[in-house]
């Protein structure tokens, strides 16, 4: 018996129903088998046109480069740190002690300096503390195993100095900041910017001519003398080592 035209096309009609779910059960069980690669695949191609291109390419490489250069200028100002310590260790000797800095106050490194040697070392109160280029401060107290150092930039630091240039004698006096204050004793020191200040040949409690820092800026209106702004040349918060001038 043969199949009808309404028949033929009923069941067309039923076939064309069912075929989208066969093609979407294909589908994902495709997705399931191949685990995504194939949308990954077409993604890429898709999104290709949206590439990076060459300019971006060249600012990443700008990038490394810039970081690159960083890096080795990092390693050159630590490289020239260590020189300086290494060169501060090898000056020790004719009375003095090299200690590495073991702490620093914490709500002001330009106060004090704690040292990893003390009275079983040979520091005692009063000795000279320097840095590369110059006085730093004075021992203040010690332990046997320890030394704390009062900075010339501390309140109540009171250090003799003079201007080599001008043989004017001053007080570098400590004022809680980074650069410590140096009041004359003359009206007149003569005194300028980039004038050399050092402890005085003549002292007898620290270092004759020991380099201390470079006038920054003079007050000539300070009353009764004039007065100036002192940069250390040891800078108080680099330091990793010093040098103790036994007495």
């Amino acid at each position: 018996m043969g199949v009808s035209p309404w028949q033929a096309s009923f069941r067309w009609w039923r076939w064309r129903g069912v075929l989208p779910w066969l093609l979407l059960v294909a589908a994902l069980g495709l997705v399931r088998w191949s685990k995504g690669a194939g949308f990954a695949d077409a993604y890429a191609l898709l999104s290709r046109p949206f590439w990076p291109g060459s300019a971006q390419r060249e600012w990443i490489q700008s990038g490394i480069q810039l970081e690159q250069q960083s890096k080795l200028r990092l390693l050159e100002q630590d490289n020239q740190r260590l020189r300086g310590l290494l060169a501060l260790g090898q000056a020790s000797g004719s009375g003095r002690i090299s200690a590495a800095v073991i702490s620093r106050t914490p709500k002001g490194w330009w106060q004090q300096l704690e040292l990893g040697k003390g009275r079983l070392h040979g520091i005692a109160q009063g000795d000279a503390v320097m840095g590369p280029g110059g006085l730093l401060g004075r021992i203040q107290s010690v332990t046997p195993a320890t030394a704390r150092v009062q900075l010339l930039t501390a309140p109540g630091s009171r250090v003799g100095v003079w201007i080599p240039r001008t043989k004017r004698h001053g007080l570098l006096v400590g004022v809680g900041t980074s650069r410590p204050q140096l009041e004359f004793l003359d009206k007149n020191p003569y005194a300028v910017p980039g004038d050399l200040v050092s402890i005085s040949p003549a002292s007898t409690l620290l270092p004759a001519s020991l380099p201390v820092g470079v006038i920054q800026k003079v007050d000539d209106r300070a009353v009764p003398a004039p007065r100036a702004a002192v940069q250390l040349i040891a800078a108080p918060e680099a330091i990793d080592w010093v040098q103790v001038q036994i007495r």
